[in-house]
This record gives C-alpha cells, structure tokens and sequence, in this order.
C-alpha cells in the first residue's frame, strides 16, 4: 500500500504571509517521510465539514505547481478537479504543463462537481448533475485525446474544439493517469471503469468499501476492462502522534501500531493507496512517525497482508 497526503487546510497562524513558506515544508517532510503523494482540494472557497467559506483556500494548480518546486519525487494532484471550473482544452493543458514542469509526476483528478455555494460566488456555471455528468465524460474524451498522437477535432454535445494541440507532451507515458473521485454506482463507477487509470473513494468503512469495488468490478466487466488495472485509493482522516494528545484540529491521535492496523484493514478491504487528512500536517514531529507507517504498510497489498 502506498500513502499519500491530501492538505486541505490552510488557515495557520501568520497567513497569508506564512502559507507559502509552510505549505512548502509540509510538501518536503511528506516526501521525506517516503509519502508517494500529495494532494490538494480543487476548490475557490473552504467547504463545510473543515470550515466557512472565508477561511483561507486556494487554487489547486498553482499550489501543485509550487509543491513541484519544492519537491523531486512526490506525485501531485487534485483531489478533484470540478470538471466545470476549467474548460476541458485548458485543464488538458494545465495538466500537462505540470507534468512537464515537475518531471512526470502529475495526476488528473476529477470528478463533476458539487459546490454550487462557490460557483455562483464567483460566476461560475452550475448546471444540473445530468449535464455535469455529460460534460464530465466528454473533458475525459477530450484530455485523452489531447493525450494521444490526435491533434484533430473534437465534437461533442456540450464541447466543441477545432484542434487539440497539446505541445509540449506531458513526460509521463502514455499520460498523466487518471483519477475519478466519488462512488455514486450508476454513473462514477462506469466512468471510472471506462476511462479512468484510479477511483478515489471516501472511507464508510471496511464493509462499505468491498461493496463499492464489487459494484466497480461489474462496470468493468461490463466494458471489458481489467478490474485489477485500476487503483483504487481512499480519503481517510489518520493524525499521528507518540504521545496520544489531541492535533491542532482538536481530533484525536492515533499510535503507529494503531495506524498501520487501520490501513490493514483499509489494504483487505480492496484499497491500494490511502490519501490521509492530516489534523496535524504543520507539525514536523508528526513526520518521521508517517516514515514508519510508510515502512511498514509498503508491503502490504490490496486484500492481503502478506507483507505484514
């Protein structure tokens, strides 16, 4: 199992001045500590359930980008772009340029997005989940063929493009991969089955997650595609601390033992990767505890801990 570091928060002490210079050493303790990704929200405002909407957020690509600079290793991506910010052409291009710019390590994550509260503050168009899910399978038509040796048009229902240049390449081959987030059964999971290299899951648990991949197994039988070929990764919340204290957050901490025991059971419930939210990603001591957790969840594999 491989572990990543999803930072959604960054309303820290000193902001806006000491975003920059804290984002940039949790991006190099995360890789430090062996993490093999970093992500960020693709979001204008915070969202409920971290907190109002004034707290500090900002843009994805633009941080991702920064994070590339301060890093040589790590993955980095989106945990998911709304595929209505970006016209699909443009997000194309985002991507590839920091894929070129960071030497091959990005990610598209994607998903049809969700908050309306953002998009109608800052005038974007919110259109119903029917049309969100159209346009979320014609960006992936599109970013894989601006992916592909096809320069030509694309036509479709809701985008139309005369030429889909895309130079210089991305470094990764065939293509950054692709990343859908969300588990809805009828309409997610056959896109992530159709299209995507990676599904990204919320954690509803051990039992909630095997039903999920069971019902992603059938989309992919249904296509013909390789069920095993797609990583299946899940958000999750794991603060570590040797002491037992509550984070910053106020969440509570968990040990090791009890960290690896939980992404155990998150490897025999299907998953290859696990993202975590961090409630203490500020605190360098947290860091070489995440170390020992990489080291000892490496060899643990998708239902199985024969590593263990």
């Amino acid at each position: 199992m491989r572990l990543g570091l999803q930072v959604s928060h960054f309303s820290w002490p000193g902001s806006p001045a000491s975003i920059g210079p804290t984002f940039g050493r949790i991006a190099r303790d995360a890789e430090a500590a062996g993490m093999a990704s970093l992500w960020v929200m693709d979001h204008f405002f915070q969202i409920r359930g971290i907190g109002p909407p004034e707290l500090e957020m900002l843009e994805g690509y633009t941080t991702l980008a920064f994070a590339a600079g301060q890093t040589s290793r790590i993955e980095l991506g989106t945990l998911v772009t709304g595929v209505t910010y970006r016209h699909p052409g443009i997000l194309a291009k985002t991507v590839t340029t920091l894929d070129v710019l960071s030497g091959g390590r990005a990610w598209l994550g994607i998903g049809a997005a969700w908050n309306e509260q953002e998009h109608r503050g800052l005038g974007v168009p919110f259109p119903p989940v029917r049309e969100r899910f159209e346009r979320l399978e014609e960006t992936l038509q599109i970013v894989l063929q601006m992916w592909s040796d096809d320069e030509g048009p694309y036509q479709g229902s809701h985008y139309s493009l005369d030429r889909t240049l895309n130079s210089p390449p991305a470094i990764r081959r065939p293509h950054p991969p692709i990343l859908i987030g969300g588990m809805g059964e009828r309409k997610t999971l056959r896109l992530v089955a159709a299209y995507a290299d990676a599904s990204n899951f919320f954690d509803i648990g051990p039992q909630g997650l095997q039903a999920t991949c069971e019902v992603l197994r059938g989309h992919c039988a249904d296509v013909g595609r390789d069920y095993d070929a797609i990583t299946k990764t899940v958000l999750t919340r794991l603060s570590l601390s040797d002491t037992g204290g509550p984070a910053p957050s106020g969440e509570p901490t968990v040990s090791v033992a009890a960290a690896v025991d939980k992404l155990g059971a998150l490897a025999d419930a299907g998953m290859d990767d696990a993202i975590l939210g961090m409630g203490n990603t500020t605190d360098p001591d947290a860091y070489p505890l995440v170390a020992e957790v990489v080291r000892q969840v490496s060899g643990i594999t998708a239902a199985g801990r024969s590593g263990r």
